[in-house]
């Protein structure tokens, strides 16, 4: 098993920038890719971006590409999302993910079909 707990959060106001974390923890030699999703209430849960951890090839959505920026520390088995000039409509939780190798190849780092997840952390935006 592999536990995710994302940290970081918050109010900010448009334009401003958080930095999200997840620190990973179990059998994190498993992990592959991971990623980050956001939900936004009555809204589905939607692609933000993706990191193959090995290598370090990143993945974004159309609305985020430009502003955020994802990252990966290996030795400290920790995923970063620097979100720079936040929009109202980035608003929503935001989850991390991880994702083991056959589930990796089998839907790509944009679905959502993540092996693990996080319990999410709350961004808001204010205009």
């Amino acid at each position: 098993q592999v536990q995710l707990v994302e940290s970081g959060g918050g109010l900010v106001q448009a334009g401003g920038s958080l930095r999200l974390s997840c620190a990973t923890s179990g059998r994190t030699f498993s992990i592959y890719g991971m990623g980050w999703f956001r939900q936004a209430p009555g809204k589905d849960r939607e692609f933000v971006a993706a990191i193959r951890w090995s290598g370090g090839s990143t993945y974004y959505a159309d609305s985020v590409k430009c502003r955020f920026t994802n990252s990966r520390d290996n030795a400290k088995n920790t995923m970063y999302l620097q979100m720079n000039s936040l929009k109202p409509e980035d608003t929503a939780v935001y989850y991390c993910a991880a994702d083991t190798l056959l589930t990796w190849s089998r839907f790509g780092p944009k679905a959502v079909s993540y092996d693990y997840w996080g319990q999410g952390t709350q961004v808001t935006v204010s205009s």
